[in-house]
């Protein structure tokens, strides 16, 4: 059905309506995976990525050994080497 309602959208208004394509919650995880293979590519550590991703906050030594802030970022660079070797066809197909 939404095929049609966007078909009949862009009939009338000729252009496509945002209200019917609606953000995909993941997309920021992606978009977070791509700065972090770019990083890795670029020789960053893992400190530098989750500077970068995070913000400035975490250059201090609290933050730095936070467990659950180390974890996020090796998740995320998991997922981004796994994304690189072939993950992101699945992105494609689904």
């Amino acid at each position: 059905m939404l095929p049609l309602r966007r078909l009949l959208a862009l009939c009338d208004n000729r252009r496509f309506a945002v209200s019917l394509f609606p953000g995909d919650p993941k997309m920021g995880r992606f978009i977070d995976m791509l700065r972090v293979h770019d990083g890795l590519i670029a020789g960053a550590s893992l400190s530098d990525l989750a500077e970068v991703l995070y913000g400035t906050a975490v250059g201090d030594a609290k933050a730095r050994r936070s467990d659950s802030l180390r974890s996020r970022v090796r998740r995320l660079v998991r997922e981004a080497r796994a994304m690189a070797a072939g993950g992101y066809r699945d992105l494609m197909r689904g």
